[in-house]
């Protein structure tokens, strides 16, 4: 251990100034045994500072280096675990516990005992020392600095320490005295013990002069001593006047120390006065209400713009004063709950009396407004609420002062001007209805009963069932009104009066200044209802202060507006429904007061459509238009959701309508005496077209008439076709010549971009039956030459050749000149003009086809002819047998026939 201690001296504490007092080999209790040494330390130089330090053997090597340093006055607690049995455990508490292990007792308790020594000589501080035993722990002797030599070779007393070092280095003096004394001894080398006897005479000469010299000082020492004791005398006198100075200043310093806690009693009596006069200060700025307030709350005119203004500034300032954030303790001061007991009194009193207020002004609102319904009655016009809303909003911030301090109240209020308004509304919204009926029907007031639908619930109840029933029933229901609509407008179409009878009428059945009227009327209604319903829903947002741009959670289907499965059911509970959002409620409020609208939109669009089923075109159009627009702004809005309910019944409607025209070509009877023509529903189909396309010009929904086409067309096609087989007068390829003639001329003339398709069907139908005509036709003037002709052609489709021909008995020269004299040209003339009156009998004067199919017959006929010819040039060659008639014959007899005729 002494060879370690000397390396680790040298090798680590020497360079740092340091010197190694104790050392112990130890081990991490607990843990893999890996050993380190604990060091003692203390410093060369001034100050001293003490130090345990650490010190692991190198991996590398086997050199050791310093690895960690506490300084001893970071240690708290040396624990030795048991003062009795030997233990080589101990722990070290610095700034957290080590566990050590050491490699014997010894060791351990001579580094504690180190420990401890250092503590009392340098630091003396309190170090607790556990579970060591006492007599390590002994009382080291007072040592002052003064008695501890100085120098780099200074050492610590005491104990088992070494007062002087094993071996001491002379100095240069010493070394010189030495070489001196040697110098006047020659055998001082060669022989020592003569160097040492003459030394030692040397040395009992001095000491025998020393003691002479003390003998001879002893009258100086009498005088010293004599010094000694005047001097204790003085040292006592001078300590019984620091003992009275003491006593002295310990008087001041309890004098002292009563006026320093005086002045830190002062001092808190001084911090407790400010923080009460804050904490008053505090409440009486917070919760202090101003007497103007108090008044205006108690009797404010609510009537007046001066009046509500002093009122909405003092609900302001009680609102801050009941709103302040108390702080802890507060609460709990009898003026504090005083003062709140008087707010909420006021708070109160004045919401009460707000609130009866507001439903003064509510009722006032349905009498004024009921006085202007009569001058609106006759015109088609909504009575404007304007001054009504700009009246109300000047309350609009005490209702934000209701709301947030009193909902019930706030709620009341809600459901009142929800009930007072929506009576005024319908009472408002039913008249306008009505004269827009009147105005379309034509009828005065004394007949509204026919052109109005019934308003008792069994009535209405009844009408839904006829409206929204079969297409059938419909048509039923609506035949008397369809008659008295043909009567009233002349029969214009004779061939189809019976067909009208039996179903809708048709678009050419009214006037077009009727349909124009019709479109101009919907129209307005739409137009008085749109404002009125963005005003109201405006007012109420502002008002009742709800936001009208919260994110919604989903918009209402169709079924449940119809239904009534999320909408408030003022019949069923008188109350909306709970809500999710404001925007919610706004919606439910408008409902609610707006309830009659949608019954009565549908009441409209009932009658628009019994007075003329194409009426739904218009109506669709418009409606599409506004819904589009209100969707734009709002797409969850009251507006938009109703529109678009109204929507919903209009497109039934327009298909309805459809629907109709379709089942009327399925029942189109011909008649069997007289030639078809262009069959009616064809002409319909064109009426419909044009009507449509001026309707739904630069429409939002162009698609619904898209489809409608499509159904229409499919439905023309399929019926043209099943009436062309049906006729027993006219030939089928006229009927369908005829009328997919006219179907292309319509479509080509409208350039309806959905139905270029069928357009080109319609084109090719109407020529292969032109074709398919001319071709029956011409096969009767000339019918004994076209067998014989045919019969040739058969001979050489059975191999025989076309020059061999002539040889065959029954195609022989004779029997082709035999047959050609059968046809002069005054007889083909004659067969020419018997064919051009039967295409006369067979064509309708309305399509004017006539020269066209007659071309299309002189073009094949002259087809035919060179065809013969051909015949005869190949199969009779060098005969000489010509037809008795040319081409150019055919073309004068052609034309001369067409001329006279």
């Amino acid at each position: 251990m002494t060879a370690i201690k000397h390396a680790l001296q040298r090798d680590i504490f020497t360079p740092n100034d340091e010197r190694l007092l104790s050392i112990v080999n130890v081990c991490k209790a607990g843990k893999k045994k890996k050993n380190c040494f604990l060091c003692a330390t203390v410093t060369t130089e001034r100050p001293v500072q003490v130090k345990v330090v650490k010190v692991k053997k190198s991996d590398k090597g086997d050199f050791y280096k310093r690895q960690i340093a506490w300084a001893l006055r970071d240690l708290a607690v040396v624990d030795a675990k048991d003062a009795i049995k030997e233990n080589p455990e101990f722990d070290l508490h610095f700034e957290k516990i080590y566990k050590w292990v050491a490699s014997s007792t010894a060791e351990k308790n001579a580094f504690i005992s180190c420990i401890w020594k250092l503590n009392q000589r340098y630091l003396r501080k309190k170090i607790d020392f556990v579970n060591v035993s006492s007599q390590l722990l002994e009382e080291l002797p007072k040592v002052t600095e003064e008695s501890v030599p100085s120098g780099e070779n200074q050492s610590v007393t005491g104990g088992d320490e070494e007062a002087v070092d094993e071996y001491q280095e002379l100095n240069a003096r010493e070394e010189q005295d030495i070489e001196i004394m040697m110098e006047g001894c020659e055998c001082a080398i060669s022989n020592a013990e003569a160097f040492a006897e003459r030394l030692s005479r040397e040395l009992q000469v001095l000491d025998g002069a020393n003691i002479q010299s003390i003998m001879a000082s002893e009258k100086q020492v009498n005088i010293l001593m004599k010094l000694l004791d005047e001097a204790l005398k003085e040292v006592d006198q001078i300590e019984l006047k620091l003992s009275s100075y003491e006593e002295m200043l310990q008087s001041v310093k309890e004098q002292m120390d009563q006026i320093s806690e005086s002045n830190h009693l002062i001092h808190l009596s001084n911090t407790n006065n400010v923080k009460l006069l804050s904490e008053i200060e505090f409440l009486v700025n917070h919760m202090d209400l101003a007497k103007g307030h108090i008044k205006a709350l108690q009797e404010g005119d609510l009537a007046s713009s001066r009046g509500i203004e002093a009122c909405t500034n003092a609900a302001d300032a009680l609102l801050q004063c009941m709103n302040v954030a108390l702080r802890p303790g507060h609460d709990m001061l009898l003026a504090v709950k005083e003062q709140q007991q008087h707010f909420s009194e006021l708070r109160e009193q004045f919401a009460r009396r707000l609130a009866n207020h507001l439903n003064n002004v509510f009722v006032q609102q349905g009498h004024d407004q009921s006085s202007t319904l009569a001058q609106h009655s006759v015109e088609l016009t909504l009575p404007n609420h304007h001054p009504f809303h700009r009246d109300l909003l000047r309350y609009a911030k005490l209702m934000e002062w209701l709301k947030s301090t009193d909902y019930g109240k706030y709620e009341g209020l809600t459901k009142n001007y929800m009930d007072y308004l929506s009576r005024l509304y319908e009472r408002e919204i039913k008249d306008f209805f009505e004269v827009a009926k009147i105005k379309m029907t034509g009828t005065t007031k004394e007949s509204k009963k026919f052109a109005t639908l019934p308003r008792k619930e069994s009535a209405v109840k009844q009408e839904t069932e006829s409206l929204h029933g079969s297409s059938g029933k419909l048509t039923g229901s609506t035949s008397s009104l369809n008659k008295l609509s043909v009567q009233s407008s002349g029969n214009r179409r004779s061939q189809s009066s019976s067909l009208l009878d039996m179903g809708n009428m048709s678009a050419s059945d009214l006037d077009v200044a009727d349909r124009t009227k019709f479109d101009k009327i919907f129209e307005q209604v739409l137009s008085e209802l749109e404002p009125l319903c963005l005003a109201e829903q405006d007012f109420i947002s502002k008002f009742f202060k709800l936001q009208q741009h919260q994110s919604m959670p989903g918009s209402m289907t169709e079924a449940e507006d119809l239904d009534g499965g999320t909408l408030p059911r003022q019949h069923n509970s008188g109350a909306p429904l709970p809500v999710s959002s404001e925007k919610d409620m706004i919606r439910q409020m408008m409902i609610k007061i707006f309830r009659c609208i949608e019954p009565e939109l549908n009441n409209l669009i009932a009658l628009g459509d019994k007075i003329d089923s194409f009426n739904s075109l218009y109506m669709l159009v418009k409606m599409s238009h506004h819904v589009w627009t209100a969707q734009n702004v709002d797409p969850a809005s009251f507006l938009s959701t109703t529109l678009g309910n109204v929507l919903v019944t209009i497109k039934r409607n327009f298909d309805k309508c459809i629907s109709n025209q379709i089942r009327q070509m399925e029942e189109v009877k011909i008649s069997k005496k007289s030639k078809v023509g262009i069959l009616p529903f064809v002409t319909e189909f064109e009426e419909f077209a044009g009507l449509a396309e001026s309707i739904f010009k630069n429409a939002e929904r162009r698609g619904d008439l898209d489809k409608a086409y499509t159904k229409l067309i499919r439905g023309v096609f399929v019926n043209v076709e099943k009436v062309a087989n049906e006729s027993q007068k006219t030939p089928r390829d006229v009927v369908m010549m005829e009328n997919f003639h006219h179907i292309f001329a319509t479509l080509s003339r409208l350039k309806i971009s959905c139905l270029e398709a069928e357009k080109k069907e319609a084109k090719q139908k109407y020529t292969d039956h032109l074709q398919s005509y001319v071709i029956y036709s011409l096969g009767q003037p000339l019918e004994k030459l076209n067998h014989f002709f045919e019969g040739v052609e058969a001979r050489v489709a059975q191999g025989i050749r076309e020059e061999e021909v002539s040889y065959q008995l029954a195609f022989n020269k004779q029997e082709l000149r035999k047959v050609i004299k059968e046809y002069p040209g005054k007889e083909v003339k004659k067969g020419l003009d018997n064919l051009y009156k039967k295409v006369d009998k067979h064509l309708c004067e309305e399509e004017n086809l006539l020269q066209v199919v007659w071309h299309s017959m002189q073009d094949e006929f002259i087809r035919q002819y060179k065809h013969f010819e051909g015949l005869i040039a190949r199969c009779y060659p060098g005969s000489g047998v010509t037809m008795e008639f040319t081409i150019q014959d055919i073309l004068d007899y052609c034309s001369s026939i067409a001329q006279s005729h």
